[in-house]
């Protein structure tokens, strides 16, 4: 068993001893999608700490979708109930990065890819170079956040 799962379930029971009930509810949805990713494909099998961050980041997302739905639709009471649970995601999410590391990580990116390819990069090669963004951020940073900046270096 992966130990962020094992943090996030004593997190779980110190929650409940504190009686705070906003996050008690927040991380109760958070094991309740890892048990789910879990048994994902029919059998069971564990996750490991990367996999915890990606579902971590998926409900993240999910509930940050779901609010600007909401706000579209003037329902601004709907997208606070939804976005309630995303700082207590975020405290398992490892640092994230600024503006400036991410522009330094697609940088070091594209300059992989170049010396992989021995020539300048293009929009072609976008999918090459995010691929290795997102290996480099582990979790680091929001794969929108990745994709712009990479759109903007290869563009410009």
């Amino acid at each position: 068993m992966s130990e962020l799962k094992e943090t996030i379930r004593a997190d779980l029971k110190t929650a409940m001893k504190d009686r705070d009930k906003a996050r008690t509810s927040a991380i109760r949805a958070l094991l309740a999608a890892i048990q789910a990713a879990e048994t994902d494909g029919g059998s069971r099998h564990d996750l490991t700490d990367e996999d915890v961050l990606k579902v971590i980041a998926r409900e993240i997302k999910k509930r940050r979708e779901s609010a600007e739905v909401y706000t579209d639709n003037d329902r601004p009471e709907l997208a606070e109930e939804e976005l309630k649970d995303v700082p207590f995601f975020e405290s398992y999410q490892p640092e994230q990065l600024d503006d400036a590391g991410v522009d330094d990580l697609v940088a070091e990116s594209i300059a992989e890819v170049e010396a992989e390819s021995d020539g300048p990069v293009g929009m072609k090669q976008m999918g090459q170079v995010m691929k290795i963004a997102n290996e480099k951020a582990a979790g680091r940073a929001d794969g929108k956040r990745l994709s712009s900046a990479v759109k903007a270096k290869l563009q410009g």
